[in-house]
C-alpha cells in the first residue's frame, strides 16, 4: 500500500467520481483505477460499487476515518519537516557551563532573540559530561562545554574549539595565598579545597593534576554554582582552582582574591588550563537557526575573551 493509493481513494470519496478524483489528484482516469484497484488487492476488499455514482463498499466506509488520518498525519509531518527546513522551528535548546553563561554568553544570546524573535531560545547551564550527554541523547541542540575528547568522538559530531584559558587560584581576601602574586603549587596543595561535583571537566581536570603531582586533592566541600564558590571562599577557610571565564565577578569583590598559578621548569608544576569547545551534530547544523547561533558563538565568543584578558 503506498500514501498515493489512500489520497486517491480519499478523492474518490469526497467527489464520488474517479473522473473528478483524476482531476484533483492532476493524473489521468486510468492511473486513479490502477492505483484503487492495487489497493483493492492489497486489503483483499472492494472499496467502491462501481455504479455511475462511486459510492463507498462498508469495507471503504471502515477504511475512510483511519486514510483520512494516514494522510492528515503525513500532511503534518512533511509540514513540520519542511519548517524545519526552512528554519522555522519554535525552539532552539543550548546546553552549557556555567561560566559561559555568567559571562560571555549573554550578549550572544541577546544578539540571536533579536535576529530569530520567532525562536524560543532556552538555555540550560549544566556540566560539560552532562552537557554532552543530553545533546547526544537528543535533548538539546547544541553544548558549549570543557572539552572531553572521550564524549566528542563520532562521525555524526562536529566540535569548534572556541579558546584556552587558564585555572587561577580563588582565595579570600585575607588568606595566607593571597600573598603571592603566583601560587607556587607547592603551597597550594597544603590547603583544603572547595570542587565541583562529579560529572563537571574541572572537577576531573583538578583531579588529574593532583595525581601527576602525586598529591592528595584536600576535596572539603563540593558545589555547582559560581555563587556558591564565591560564598564558600569568602568564608576564609577554603580555596578554589577556577577557569578565568568563572572569575569575573570574583575579581570585583573586595572580599576576594584571584591569583595565577606560577609555572616552573618541571611540566608537572606547569599552569593549568582547559579548552572549551562548542558541540552539536552534522544534520543540526543544517538547520538555519542551529547554524546561525553557530556562527554568532564563533564570532563574538573569543573577541569576548581577548578583552576579558586584556582587562584582567
Amino acid at each position: 500500500m503506498r500514501l498515493e493509493q489512500l489520497q486517491a481513494f480519499l478523492a474518490i470519496a469526497e467527489t464520488g467520481s474517479f473522473q473528478k478524483a483524476a482531476g484533483k489528484c492532476g493524473v489521468t482516469q486510468s492511473t486513479i483505477s490502477r492505483q484503487i484497484q492495487s489497493l483493492e488487492a492489497d486489503l483483499g476488499v472492494e472499496l467502491f460499487h462501481r455504479t455511475n455514482h462511486a459510492k463507498l463498499t462498508l469495507g471503504g466506509e471502515r477504511l475512510l476515518p483511519r486514510a483520512r488520518k494516514i494522510c492528515q498525519e503525513w500532511h503534518t509531518a512533511t509540514q513540520e519537516l519542511a519548517d524545519l527546513i526552512a528554519g522555522k522551528q519554535p525552539e532552539l535548546c543550548i546546553a552549557a557551563i556555567h561560566s559561559l553563561c555568567g559571562s560571555y554568553l549573554p550578549p550572544v544570546l541577546q544578539k540571536f532573540c533579536h535576529e530569530y524573535p520567532e525562536v524560543q531560545l532556552r538555555v540550560t547551564s549544566l556540566g560539560s559530561d552532562r552537557a554532552l550527554k543530553v545533546l547526544k541523547d537528543g535533548l538539546v541542540d547544541l553544548a558549549i562545554v570543557m572539552n572531553n575528547r572521550f564524549l566528542t568522538t563520532g562521525r555524526e559530531m562536529v566540535v569548534e574549539v572556541l579558546y584556552d584559558e587558564p585555572i587561577e587560584v580563588l582565595t579570600a581576601a585575607n588568606h595566607p595565598l593571597a600573598e603571592y602574586e603566583r601560587v607556587p603549587w607547592s603551597e597550594l596543595v597544603r590547603y583544603p579545597q572547595v570542587v565541583f561535583k562529579d560529572g563537571y571537566g574541572m572537577q576531573r581536570l583538578v583531579q588529574e593534576k593532583f595525581e601527576r603531582l602525586e598529591a592528595t586533592l584536600q576535596a572539603a566541600l563540593e558545589v555547582n554554582t559560581l555563587d556558591a564558590f564565591r560564598g564558600v571562599v569568602r568564608q576564609g577557610e577554603l580555596i578554589a582552582l577556577l577557569p578565568t571565564s568563572a572569575l569575573v565577578e570574583a575579581r570585583l569583590d573586595p572580599t576576594l582574591a584571584v591569583r595565577p598559578l606560577a609555572n616552573s621548569a618541571l611540566p608537572e608544576n606547569a599552569g593549568l588550563t582547559r579548552r572549551v569547545v562548542m558541540v552539536t551534530t552534522q544534520d543540526r547544523l543544517q538547520i538555519p537557526p542551529i547554524k546561525h547561533f553557530w556562527q554568532l558563538v564563533r564570532e563574538n565568543i573569543p573577541p569576548l575573551m581577548e578583552q576579558q584578558r586584556s582587562a584582567s
